[in-house]
């Protein structure tokens, strides 16, 4: 579970992240990312989005939310290079792809907007 402070919870940050934001996109998932100004505190944030249409039974979509907050527990908060706004969002085929598929999305994607150290580090 990701902690308290590294979570999205209200319309209005999310919002804001939509509003003023950079996106990055891959197969399954997009990922909207707006960098924190020092002001507005030293822990980033994730939010994730799976709509009805992506996956009809609620069961489907908090499996998928699962998984997606456990990879950016383990893979992304602790190596994050600067605080962050970031949602998380689910393409079509998102439910039907494994763990380590999504993983390796993940980590692409965060590392393509500047979130991780690239593999050159």
């Amino acid at each position: 579970m990701l902690p308290r402070l590294s979570r999205l919870k209200r319309s209005r940050d999310f919002q804001a992240v939509y509003k003023r934001r950079s996106s990055w996109a891959s197969p399954h998932l997009v990922l909207y990312v707006r960098f924190r100004a020092p002001r507005e505190g030293e822990a980033s944030r994730l939010g994730f989005v799976i709509s009805k249409k992506i996956a009809k039974r609620a069961h489907d979509r908090n499996r998928l939310k699962r998984r997606l907050r456990e990879i950016s527990r383990l893979y992304l908060l602790p190596v994050s290079l600067r605080p962050y706004d970031a949602l998380v969002v689910a393409r079509t085929a998102a439910p039907e792809v494994d763990f380590a598929a999504l993983m390796a999305e993940m980590t692409s994607l965060a590392t393509q907007a500047g979130l991780l150290r690239g593999p050159q580090a």
